[in-house]
């Protein structure tokens, strides 16, 4: 019995065995093609795409087996009983097609056979471009293969069937068939890692052809002028890149020692320092940005350096006014300066939403609507920042002519005009930057290279901003605040204090004072200034020597204005001169130097006293004491 349940098994084994063969025998499908015209891309090989196999028209587990030239095989196994395919060259840029080049129905497989036995006759017609590369860089390994990637392979880095082939002159040439208007690529040594990039290592923007411009050429040539994993003698920095980094080195470390000065301009440090603090950062993102390596771990830091546009220029603007002007609060309406920060930040957020795979796609394919936001927003930046550093000029320019008025010591502001300057060059060239890209889209110029360079430019100007406001932050410790007036459209009608209300109606009572009235001060004010000599104070100001001889300041002013035709400052200055003279041909004080003898007469600078006195003399002091010897 027993033995006969053993045999029973072994028969339900064995039949199980045979249901298993026929049944693998019976999903193992062979593919037969003959080739009734030669492959368009000799090296490509030939490709099965069908339904099950998600079209993938390069997919290497359905590449066939040359048997000959003409001739070619394979075996699938596990296929569906009904599915839909066609023959493919590794692409869609590649796939079979009529004689006439018109394109080809998809092929239908029934099971009715374990065998498929078709011709291809024709590939479908595409616009042919041959690639060659003339020139690859001097440190690229010499078994290196080189790949181009583009839009129409969806960006394969490795793809065999876009593989470089060496020629007999050296050069590298590849077929590409597409019907893509504009082409958009690069090229690579097989990955991301190892794509082209500038001479300097850093990561240059996708390369365009565009159909009506290239479809006639029979060969385009093309420079490779670096990678971004080979980047030179500097390693992972260029020269311009370690300018960049050194200023946001300085920046942070004036973010440590300015809070640490014993300076009169506190609360108009703390606005430097929210400046010096975004400027050092946007440029550090900015020069991330440039690295592939950087961009791959984190796309959304092209989005970073962006945010300066619209910061920069209100929280140096608040500096300004902490700076220059009384004004010891901010505007009531202070926040309508950041709105277009916030619409920025409301515009890029669906960006940083996304996974930095899609975000990576939209990258490499430089999407449209990326670069619709890129360029809308610097051209916003650009008008933003022009009407900003109109209002800089006009505070400099408004505290430039309160302190002549009230003060008799000059202001070293120097550093405001030249970084002033500086702002303006960057305006200048980016709006050149514009200009030049308006032109790229009428004319067949390539200015990729130009834009680029632009772009370098303005960040580099940028950066040196940083060492002017920190020196000045350290080596001059206060300034003189002048009264506050409206000079944006975003801030209050008047901030003016209280105090400047009320000398403003008594000047306007002043305007009846008689000339009698004033003629007592003019007398009192020369008996001064004979007497005590208080212009040897370099910080005279018209309210102390007002003070001085009993009288209004606004009184003291209308007086040496209408008197002397001068203001207060040149008329402090002209007495200093004056004794400046007077001292110097006295024997006692030939020992010092005329900056030494300038510093005794009140003067505050070297600048100032040169100014002065070739204003008032119409020459300098060298040419004064040169005549005074003849």
């Amino acid at each position: 019995m027993l033995k006969q349940l053993v045999n029973k098994l072994g028969l339900f084994i064995y039949a199980l065995i045979l249901l298993f063969v026929s049944q693998t025998a019976s999903a193992q499908l062979r593919v037969n093609v003959e080739l009734a015209v030669p492959l368009l891309i000799e090296e490509s090989g030939l490709y099965f795409a069908a339904d099950f196999n998600d079209w993938n028209a390069g997919d290497p587990e359905y590449q066939l087996q040359r048997i000959d030239d003409t001739h070619y095989t394979a075996y699938f196994n596990e296929v569906p009983e009904f599915f839909e395919y066609k023959f493919t060259q590794g692409s869609w840029t590649t796939a079979e097609g009529t004689p006439a080049g018109q394109p080809f129905p998809n092929r239908i497989y029934s099971a009715g056979g374990n065998e498929i036995n078709c011709s291809i006759v024709g590939w479908e017609k595409q616009i042919e471009y041959e690639i060659s590369v003339v020139s690859i860089p001097e440190n690229t390994p010499h078994d290196a293969q080189i790949f181009i990637a583009g839009n129409f392979n969806n960006w394969q880095t490795n793809n065999e069937s876009y593989r470089l082939r060496k020629t007999i002159d050296g050069s590298y040439r590849v077929r590409i068939f597409t019907d893509i208007n504009e082409l958009e690529f690069k090229f690579t040594r097989g990955n991301w890692e190892s794509v082209e990039a500038r001479p300097s290592g850093k990561a240059r923007p996708n390369r365009t052809l565009i159909r009506s411009k290239t479809e006639d050429s029979t060969t385009l040539t093309f420079t490779i002028e670096g990678w971004e994993d080979l980047n030179g003698t500097l390693s992972f920095y260029s020269f311009y890149d370690l300018l960049l980094l050194f200023s946001v080195f300085q920046g942070i470390l004036l973010m440590i020692a300015i809070p640490t000065l014993q300076s009169n301009n506190t609360d108009a440090n703390k606005w430097l320092l929210l400046t010096i603090g975004l400027s050092s950062f946007s440029i550090l993102f900015y020069v991330l940005s440039n690295y592939n390596n950087a961009v791959q771990s984190f796309p959304k830091i092209l989005f970073l350096s962006d945010f300066v546009l619209f910061l920069y220029a209100p929280l140096y603007y608040f500096y300004l006014r902490k700076l220059l002007f009384n004004a010891r609060h901010l505007p009531s309406r202070w926040y309508l300066h950041f709105i277009p920060f916030l619409v920025q930040v409301l515009v890029y957020l669906p960006f940083f939403l996304q996974s930095d795979k899609g975000m990576l796609e939209k990258i490499m394919n430089q999407e449209y609507t990326l670069v619709i936001i890129f360029l809308a927003t610097g051209l916003a930046g650009l008008i933003w920042n022009i009407y900003y550093w109109n209002l800089f000029r006009k505070s400099i320019n408004a505290y430039s002519e309160q302190y002549q008025t009230n003060f008799s010591f000059e202001q070293n502001l120097s550093y405001l005009n030249t970084v002033s300057i500086i702002q303006f060059i960057c305006l200048a060239v980016w709006a050149m930057f514009f200009l030049v890209f308006g032109l790229s889209q009428i004319s067949d110029f390539d200015t990729v290279t130009l834009q680029e360079n632009f772009i370098d430019l303005i960040w580099l100007a940028f950066s040196v901003i940083t060492y002017f406001l920190g020196y000045f932050a350290i080596h001059q410790p206060e300034t003189f605040k002048a009264e506050p007036s409206n000079i944006s459209i975003f801030d209050d009608i008047l901030e003016t204090k209280v105090s400047q209300k009320i000398l403003e109606v008594e000047t306007e009572k002043s305007e009846a004072e008689s000339k009698a009235t004033l003629e007592p001060i003019i007398k009192d004010l020369e008996k001064n200034l004979i007497e005590n000599k208080p212009y040897i104070n370099p910080k005279l100001s018209l309210s102390e020597l007002a003070q001085q001889i009993n009288t209004q300041p606004h009184l003291l002013s209308k007086a040496i204005n209408e008197h002397y035709q001068k203001n207060f400052f040149d008329l402090i200055n002209g007495y200093r001169i004056d004794e400046f003279k007077r001292l110097a041909h006295q024997s006692k004080y030939q020992h010092l130097t005329l900056l030494a003898l300038a510093f005794e007469v009140g003067f505050n600078s070297k600048t100032a006293f040169n100014r002065s006195f070739k204003k008032i003399t119409g020459i300098t002091p060298k040419e004064y004491f040169e005549q005074a010897k003849k």
